[in-house]
């Protein structure tokens, strides 16, 4: 079990939010917040303010992100690649108790890592147990943020950006069966930000992961509730 009380409410939209919209745009607006807000001691003085919100209509999932950052980079371009390592923002999420848990892990140039992890335990520098989501499903995601492609020269200035995205119910299915309706039961997950490779290093979390560097521990997910 989750040793924290972190907890968020989806709300219903019966309109996809737009993915370009920012933060104060009505649907956005509409969400909850959870911010991203608790750094572990190993970060540098840099501490993005990053909140995360997400919205749902049954069918798919709406997430953005809104950074207030700096020491910003984005070189990596290609599907899977080590996104961790830029500006990125990540969403782990549990849709079925019993189940692995997908991790959406986004540079700040929309580049995209998507694994299903069944067994998180470390071997050497390897997760147990977990496979890479089929290129074909990863596709279905879709995925917007305000910065460039890529970003080879770290912006040192103060920088705001936001990345978006839609990501279809449908695109667990294949790894956790038929999920049914969504609000049956609270899914378990976590909200992240992390630039491991950057000039200021930095690791935070929606909820808790407690001392241990390692965002790859459910027993630490907080609660999603999907309003009916």
């Amino acid at each position: 079990m989750n040793s924290s009380s972190s907890s968020y409410t989806v709300r219903r939209t019966e309109t996809p939010p737009p993915l370009a919209g920012d933060p104060g745009h009505p649907l956005w607006a509409s969400a909850e917040v959870a911010p991203v807000s608790y750094f572990h001691s190993a970060s540098s003085a840099h501490r993005p303010r990053t909140e995360a919100r997400v919205l749902h209509d049954r069918h798919n999932l709406y997430l953005q992100f809104d950074v207030h950052d700096r020491y910003v980079r984005a070189v990596e371009t290609e599907y899977q690649a080590a996104v961790c390592q830029d500006s990125c923002v990540e969403f782990f999420v549990q849709p079925v108790p019993g189940k692995g848990y997908f991790n959406f892990e986004f540079n700040c140039a929309g580049t995209m890592l998507l694994m299903y992890i069944v067994d998180p335990t470390f071997m050497g520098d390897r997760l147990k147990r977990f496979c890479a989501v089929w290129p074909e499903h990863a596709r279905q995601v879709k995925i917007h943020t305000t910065l460039p492609r890529i970003i080879d020269e770290e912006i040192l200035e103060p920088t705001h950006w936001r990345l978006s995205a839609v990501v279809p119910i449908s695109v667990f299915e294949p790894y956790v069966g038929p999920i049914g309706a969504i609000n049956g039961h609270p899914w378990r997950a976590n909200f992240y930000k992390c630039a491991d490779k950057s000039s200021h290093p930095h690791w935070a979390s929606w909820s808790p992961i407690n001392g241990y560097l390692n965002f790859h521990q459910p027993q630490h997910f907080g609660a999603l509730t999907f309003e009916a």
